[in-house]
Parts: C-alpha cells; sequence; structure tokens
C-alpha cells in the first residue's frame, strides 16, 4: 500500500497538526504502509523560513524512513488577508509542480490535510494525476471558523471558499474528521459520504511519567512550594488567552501561583504588554521548544490550561495539548465546551471545568485545585488511565489502517 501524505505542516516544525500527521506517518510506516510526504520549507509558526532551507525551491529528504519531499512556499508576519492567501497559494502552485515532477508516479491514497483548505486544489488535482483515492482529512471547520474568529470578512471570498469546501467533499473517497464534532457536521450536510472520526492521540510510552525526570522546575527558577499552570501551544487569536492573566491577576495574593505561557503567535506581545500594564509577576512568557523538551516541561508542572473562545464552533474541538499533559498524569483546567468537555471532564474525570473567556470561573476552579487535599494527584491519575484506554496513537493507527485496507 502507498499512502501520499500532502501537508503544508510537518516536522522539524513543532505545532498539533506537525506532531499528528508525523505520528501516524510513522505507525502505517511500521504496518507496512510505503508512506511520502509532500509539504513546504518549514516555517511555522515564526512564519520564517528554517536557516537550512532558506532560498531553495525543492528539498528531498529522509525523516525516520519517511520519503518527505519539499516545496517553496511565500511567508510573512503580516495579518492582511491578501498576504494570508500568498501564503496559502504559493504552496498550492508549488506543491502541485514538485508533486507532478519529482514523486511517484502512481499511489493508492492520497491524504490532504486541511486546513490550509486551498491545498485541496493542488491535492485532488495530484489525486487525479497518480491515480490515488483522494481522502480529506479535516481539523478544522474552514471557512467557518475563519468567519466565526473574524480573521475573514469579505462575504465574495467567503462564498467561494464554501464551494470549494463542498467541491472536496464531494470528490473525497473518504472524509476523515479530528472530532466527532467535526464528523457529525459533515455528514449532516453531505449524507452520502464515507466520515471516518481520525482522533489525534499521545504516544504512551513517549509521553511515560514514570520514565521522565525532570529539572526544568529548578533550572528555571521556581520553587518545589509553587504550583505550575501551565499553558503550551500557539498564542493565537482562538485561544482567548486573556483569560488566563485576567485569572492571574484574580490570583495575585496565592504567591504560590504561576502561570507560564510557553508558545508564540499573533498574540503573544500584546498579552506581554498587558502583563506589564497589570504588573503580572505571576504570568512567565517562555518561547517555543522542540517536541524532545515537552515531557520534562509538562512533568515539572501542576495542572496544564486548556483555554478556547466562548463561540460555537469550539464546541467539537478537542484542543491536541490535552492528550500529552493526562499522559503525563498533569490533570486539565478546561475552557472548552462540548465534545471535549463530555470526554475528559465528564467521562475522564481529568479534570475541572471553567466557561470559556469566564475568567472569575477560571480561578475559582484554580482555587478549587488549590484547596482540596489530593484533588491534583487524583485527577491526573484518571487522565492517564483515560488516555491510555481511549486515545492510544497505536491502536488509532491500526483502526485507520484496516479503514484504509477496506476501500483499497
Amino acid at each position: 500500500m502507498k499512502l501520499l501524505i500532502h501537508t503544508q505542516y510537518f516536522p522539524p516544525e513543532v505545532g498539533a497538526p506537525q506532531n499528528r500527521l508525523f505520528e501516524l506517518a510513522l505507525r502505517l510506516k511500521k504496518l507496512g504502509v510505503e508512506v511520502t510526504v509532500l509539504t513546504a520549507m518549514p516555517n511555522y509558526p515564526a512564519m520564517e523560513i528554517h536557516p537550512e532551507y532558506k532560498g531553495k525551491k525543492y528539498v528531498f529528504e529522509e525523516i525516520e524512513g519517511l520519503k518527505v519531499h519539499r516545496s517553496s512556499i511565500y511567508v510573512t508576519t503580516s495579518k492582511s488577508l491578501v498576504k494570508r492567501l500568498l501564503n496559502y497559494f504559493s504552496f498550492v502552485w508549488t506543491s502541485y509542480w514538485v508533486g507532478r515532477s519529482k514523486l511517484e508516479r502512481e499511489y493508492d491514497f492520497l491524504l490532504c490535510e486541511s486546513p490550509p483548505l486551498f491545498l485541496g486544489i493542488s491535492a485532488f488535482l495530484l489525486s487525479k494525476a497518480k491515480k490515488a483515492k483522494f481522502i480529506f482529512n479535516v481539523s478544522d471547520l474552514w471557512p467557518e471558523s475563519a468567519e466565526k474568529l473574524g480573521l475573514v470578512t469579505n462575504k465574495f471570498f467567503l462564498r467561494m471558499a464554501q464551494y470549494l469546501e463542498e467541491f472536496l467533499y464531494k470528490k473525497a473517497q473518504l472524509i476523515s474528521g479530528q472530532t466527532q464534532g467535526i464528523v457529525k457536521n459533515i455528514k449532516q450536510r453531505f449524507p452520502e459520504k464515507d466520515l471516518y472520526w481520525l482522533p489525534n492521540g499521545v504516544d504512551l510510552s513517549y509521553y511515560d511519567p514514570d520514565k521522565v525526570t525532570s529539572k526544568w522546575r529548578e533550572e528555571n527558577g521556581f520553587n518545589q512550594s509553587d504550583k505550575l499552570f501551565l499553558y503550551a501551544g500557539i498564542i493565537g487569536h482562538a485561544q482567548g488567552l486573556e483569560v488566563i492573566l485576567k485569572a492571574a491577576k484574580t490570583l495575585s495574593s496565592r504567591s504560590e501561583c504561576k502561570f507560564i505561557l510557553l508558545g508564540s503567535g499573533p498574540c503573544k506581545k500584546e498579552l506581554q504588554e498587558l502583563k506589564s500594564k497589570w504588573q503580572l509577576d505571576n504570568v512567565i512568557f517562555k518561547d517555543v521548544v522542540s517536541k524532545k523538551e515537552m515531557p520534562f516541561i509538562v512533568k515539572a508542572a501542576d495542572v496544564a490550561l486548556i483555554p478556547l473562545r466562548k463561540l460555537d464552533l469550539f464546541k467539537g474541538a478537542i484542543p491536541s495539548k490535552v492528550f500529552e499533559n493526562l499522559a503525563m498524569r498533569t490533570p486539565i483546567v478546561l475552557g472548552v465546551e462540548g465534545e471535549a468537555k463530555d470526554l475528559f471532564i465528564k467521562e475522564g474525570n481529568a479534570g475541572v471545568f471553567y466557561e470559556p473567556e469566564n475568567a472569575t470561573e477560571m480561578a475559582e476552579a484554580i482555587e478549587k485545585l488549590l484547596n482540596t487535599d489530593g484533588l491534583i494527584e487524583e485527577l491526573g491519575e484518571n487522565g492517564r488511565r483515560y488516555v491510555h484506554d481511549n486515545f492510544n496513537r497505536d491502536a488509532l493507527t491500526m483502526a485507520f489502517y484496516q479503514k484504509l485496507k477496506s476501500i483499497a
């Protein structure tokens, strides 16, 4: 079986789609699938081409036995719609031509990662050229999410994007969705299509708290008596991270509470300015780290913060950072309605919930963890057990492999 994964995001970049696709590809390879990846020059999230790839139009490399073809991409830190579209469509164009000229002649499947939605254009054309069954993997409902977040307001553009979305769904042999909410949404609109839930998961052998000894706390100046509340991920619009700073302000009298925001993104500067304005000594910003460092940081933290903005489109969202934290027995303070709350709070009992963007409720949830003896440890144990039983990457990959065999 030969599979081509077409994605704008892939390691050595760090991020949720990068890790998810990389782990899926490695496991499929172990099952005997010949996996090839067609991706962009690494640039995310800083939107700067990594030094070793600068100025190159095409690169071929192998990463842990995976064949990886890279094409050029236009990158910019500008928030303008035109510049963002140039970013997306530059890779649509270059990846299509690299796919036609550098890749093998035929594949059994082509799996396209969306968003960006526009990548589906080149993916669909390549699936025809390579005689491959077209799989459209949806990790975010686009353009719906862009519209509701206010990132795109041009009605004509949104209408064109909706036409493209519908076209790609109709042409796909299989549509896979990262959450049950995404699968349900698409199934309601396209009941005749073959839908498959392909959730994120976790490598339980990599994120194993019993095998990780961390000195990160001491190396970064924290005391053993400190309670570390960690947010690690993109510092962007969707997360609504102002809620953490507001809660930190409310809890400023609790000297043991330290709030760590680890990552980068378009909202980091304004949050740092807000920290200075409110003189929040209990808020600490840290830069992006590599994947290999994350188990040590999560092990050092007491609790993970998982916020999203209060929007209907996020009721089906499951932030990927949930899985790694729970695998490390780090309980969560979750500000996400819907599917994530049902799975990890109601069913898994792996954390405490607060209403999204409600800083008062977040502070109260944190107070509950601080004031209830043994609660942090109990919720952490529950979380490790729950992801072990339900979100083990090995089991998820095997199930997807069987799905591919059934439609081969």
